[in-house]
């Protein structure tokens, strides 16, 4: 069986430019990154605005497994499928960051027969979109710490310096740090430390902007401490704007490559969905709705992190409203939620299946409170058994859902009419959506519904210093923002251990931060870190190059 890697290297790609006129693109706004990729200038959408949009397709999935559940696969097999079926597809993804890529997870291009190419390059460098955001954050982190040193005119208080720095890699050493030792000439010094890129208020910004005014206009916005007497610093007022914008300008254009059936695929900022709002940028999708009948759209995790936040952030922002979503899900992380070892996925077993259901079941019912019709997606595996899979598709019928299975990985587009189908015929019916909450709710109110409603918490538990920030961020005009919380991806709960569908827990919410540029509220819950660090074996050290430049065991 060839590797992901392999298939990706064998695959033959249309030049970017014919991609784009087979997309309806015209030349002059095609933006050339080598033969393979390419960016769209954003002012070609002024152009489409008379143009109906297509309809919206979100792909999201049940609690993340190390058995893995296949959602950016089961999202490009999806747009192939109905590409096959007639349909003009454009799919809609996020850019791979470089830490999960040599950490945990590896690659994230799909994989198998259901890839966006060139897979390698994606991966890694790109266009160099998230190097743009982690340049724009650490020059208004400099600026911060420069107008300290010279003068402090501002009267910034150093000690609620709440900017951090980042950087696109899993390095734990680097979430806490002192800096502006070593003698005056050096900065003041101070606590500080590193966030990861795709965190970036910057990043998040970069993907909810409309176009280079907006850009700009939030930037401005970001708030980077408080003075000795309690009143906000932003970026505007150290005039840092201007410059930030210059280093983003080119990173707000869509990035346009193809899967490898050659569908068109914008591939645009990458927000993490367990510490951001985890959903590509906002014109990549505006863009593929207006040139294409089905935009299918992915967001990060499941449907407790990137689903939620889709909804209630992106929709909102974005002025969208899905008409279907897909839940992914496979036999074997359903049988981990039931509490089997990763070592045993392998053997058929029923029981444990089954105890794993009450996930599914969440999700399923998360989903449904957001008025879209829901097609769960069950994604095979080589060691799925017969019995297994029925199991699963009788359980899902029973909650009254459509449900179809996927085998996208190996077969492609091909793999994917069954679930095509149902997707157009969910299509076909009336869609009421509608946000989890209002935005005039106190930000407890927000976080308390989404705790009980999506997570299934008992409750939720505010530390003192967070009660007092979440009532200073009311009172400073804050407090009709949408929250996106910040809580671990392995679980419902804000506790990793806690697989299938925890009971009788309380969220704890240890820390808020305001993304006033962004438009939202950040909740921290639990022991989520917004540094993540690499594992015992990285991925990294599997990660080479041939004789012949490729690179390969990427994933």
């Amino acid at each position: 069986m060839l590797s992901d890697t392999s298939i990706a290297q064998n695959a033959v790609l249309k030049p970017i430019g014919q991609v784009a006129a087979d997309l309806g693109v015209p030349e002059q706004y095609v933006i050339p990154y080598g033969k393979t990729k390419a960016k769209i200038d954003l002012k070609f959408l002024n152009e489409l605005k008379e143009i109906p949009d297509g309809k919206l397709v979100l792909v999201t999935a049940t609690t993340p497994t190390p058995a893995g559940e296949g959602k950016t696969t089961t999202t490009i097999g999806l747009a192939q499928a109905l590409v096959k079926m007639g349909r003009k597809a454009v799919v809609c993804l996020r850019e791979p960051s470089l830490g999960p890529c040599f950490g945990v997870k590896g690659g994230a291009a799909g994989g198998g027969y259901s890839q966006v190419l060139p897979m390698d390059e994606i991966n890694l460098h790109f266009t160099g979109d998230i190097h743009a955001v982690s340049a724009a954050h650490n020059l208004l982190s400099a600026l911060v710490d420069n107008h300290l040193q010279q003068g402090n005119r501002l009267d910034i208080d150093p000690r609620r310096v709440v900017f951090r720095r980042v950087m696109d890699m899993n390095d734990r050493s680097l979430r806490q740090i002192v800096i502006g030792l070593g003698g005056k000439g050096n900065g003041v010094p101070r606590e500080n430390g590193f966030d990861i890129s795709v965190s970036s208020e910057v990043m998040a910004i970069l993907c909810l902007a409309g176009n280079l005014k907006d850009l700009k206009e939030r930037l401005a916005k970001i708030v980077v401490g408080y003075t000795y007497s309690g009143q906000a610093v932003t970026a505007r007022d150290l005039k840092a704007e201007g410059a930030m914008t210059a280093l983003l300008k080119d990173a707000l254009n869509p990035n346009l490559v193809q899967t490898i059936e050659h569908v068109p695929a914008f591939v645009h900022g990458g927000p993490f969905a367990n510490i951001a709002h985890g959903t590509n940028s906002l014109s990549a999708t505006k863009m593929a709705l207006k040139l294409g009948d089905v935009a299918v759209v992915e967001a990060g995790f499941a449907s407790d992190l990137g689903g939620e936040k889709f909804f209630d952030i992106a929709c909102r922002y974005g002025e969208f409203s899905p008409r279907c979503v897909v839940l992914v899900t496979s036999v074997r992380a359903l049988k981990m939620h039931g509490g089997l070892n990763k070592e045993n996925l392998k053997e058929e077993n029923i029981p444990a299946l089954t105890r794993g259901f009450e996930n599914l079941d969440a999700h399923i019912e998360n989903l449904a409170q957001f008025g879209v019709p829901v097609v769960v997606a069950l994604n095979r595996f080589p060691t799925d058994t017969e019995n297994e899979m029925g199991e699963v598709i009788r359980h899902v019928r029973a909650k009254d859902a459509e449900v179809a299975l996927s085998e996208v990985w190996e077969k492609g587009g091909n793999g994917g009419l069954e679930l095509a189908e149902k997707v157009l015929k969910a299509l076909e019916k009336p869609a009421g959506y509608r946000p989890l909450y209002e935005l005039d709710l106190p930000l407890t109110e927000k976080i308390a519904l989404i705790a009980d409603r999506v997570y299934g918490a008992a409750g939720v538990d505010f530390t003192d210093p967070v009660r007092t920030a979440l009532a200073d961020l009311e009172a400073g005009g804050y407090g009709k923002l949408p929250v996106c919380m910040a809580k671990t991806q392995m679980s419902l709960s804000d506790d990793p251990k806690k697989i299938g569908r925890p009971k009788g827990w309380r969220l704890t919410v240890r820390e808020v931060r305001l993304s006033a540029g962004a438009g939202f509220v950040v909740p921290i819950c639990g022991t989520i870190m917004t540094m993540p660090g690499l594992p015992r074996v990285p991925s990294a050290e599997s990660v080479d190059v041939d004789d012949q430049g490729r690179v390969i065991r990427l994933f």
